[in-house]
């Protein structure tokens, strides 16, 4: 059997539907909004997708493993925490960290772009990594499906992990 190559891939995914509220947590940092999202936590797409590909790039399972919602200490939690755990998890787990991550918001509303920055700084921050390892962009489904309706939002991440 062959050693592994010093890098990992993984990808992650995150929906939740819009519920009452006046914000959205979207890679760390609030946006406003007309209205909130039904989650146990903060409902932070960007980072719950972010953490799942982190996670999996290494076979550690899911989010919802390492942070079940049946457990009330994570009911409100910020996600930030989250990340913060598996950016940790993953340096414990052979001295691995994030070499790059690509998300993509997926919703009509609130517009991406205005925020994108600010996200990116943020989890760069949270990751320990420079601006230029992470990446937001967004799109929109052309009105199609749940979040088309403006139902609700989602978030896709992928991550390269390397070691050293």
């Amino acid at each position: 059997m062959s050693s592994l190559p010093p890098f990992r891939i993984g990808q992650g995914f995150d929906v939740h539907a819009f519920g009452e509220g006046d914000h959205l947590m979207i890679g760390g940092i609030a946006v406003a909004h007309t209205q909130g999202v039904l989650a146990h936590s903060d409902g932070d797409v960007v980072i719950h997708a972010l953490c799942d590909a982190m996670l999996g790039a290494l076979a550690l399972g899911d989010i919802g493993q390492h942070f079940p919602p049946s457990d009330p200490q994570w009911k409100g939690a910020d996600s930030a925490a989250f990340l913060t755990h598996c950016n940790a998890l993953i340096a414990g787990e052979g001295g691995w960290r994030v070499g790059n991550a690509d998300i993509t918001v997926i919703c009509e509303r609130p517009k991406i772009g205005p925020h994108a920055l600010a996200m990116r700084e943020r989890l760069a921050g949270l990751l320990g990594v420079a601006l230029s390892q992470v990446s937001i962009k967004a799109t929109t489904t052309e009105k199609l499906g749940f979040t088309g309706r403006g139902e609700g939002i989602a978030a896709q991440a992928a991550v390269l992990l390397v070691q050293g």
